[in-house]
């Protein structure tokens, strides 16, 4: 795999959310707003980045028997730079997002990769796969937020619009269920009518 390859893979190929379906408690309850939704996948990201590049540099000198507690060490070392950053500059959206900033510790994205990737290739391969899967998280995010916060509160980044009314549903817990679904069948549609395409040319 080349490092576009690399990168793009995480955007599209191997969507943490869309495609892989991981993460999906941050997913399904940070996206009742676009700004919340923005702030936990960049936060994510930061972590993914950090803990892949301090994985790959130090996968000779972690024993093998204790790998997955070293990856958690490292992963929970970023997360708490992330969480005081947060609260210094960002108090608001500290606040919003309460628990689901510290338990980007245990978000499989993270873990996965480390085990999947980063313990397995270098600097740079590890830092375009932490970038790639990081953007393509924060963008299902931002989509799904989207669609919730519009058709919920209409508004969109906290701005009203359609008059700052909608549907109360899409913004409790059954609207996630809801647009997610859609959004999935919807992905699922376009790749088997482009499958179909591929093997018509055939």
């Amino acid at each position: 795999m080349n490092k576009k390859e690399t990168f793009l893979n995480g955007l599209f190929k191997e969507n943490p959310t869309f495609v892989l379906l991981l993460g999906m408690c941050p997913t399904l309850a940070v996206t009742t707003g676009v700004i919340d939704a923005m702030g936990m996948g960049l936060a994510t990201t930061f972590v993914l980045i950090c803990s892949n590049i301090f994985i790959s540099l130090l996968r000779k000198f972690i024993p093998e028997t204790v790998r997955i507690a070293g990856y958690i060490v490292i992963i929970a070392g970023f997360v708490t730079i992330v969480e005081m950053l947060m609260n210094a500059y960002f108090p608001a959206l500290a606040q919003s997002l309460g628990m689901y900033i510290p338990l980007i510790v245990v978000n499989c994205i993270i873990l996965g990769r480390a085990e999947a990737f980063a313990s397995k290739n270098g600097f740079l391969p590890s830092v375009l796969d932490g970038c790639g899967m990081g953007l393509g998280f924060t963008g299902a995010l931002m989509i799904i937020a989207t669609v919730r916060e519009l058709l919920g509160a209409g508004s969109l980044f906290g701005l009203p619009i359609l008059g700052g009314s909608g549907m109360s549903i899409m913004i409790m817990a059954p609207g996630a269920f809801f647009t997610l679904g859609i959004i999935l069948a919807v992905i699922n549609i376009i790749s088997a009518k482009k499958k179909g395409g591929q093997e018509d040319a055939f």
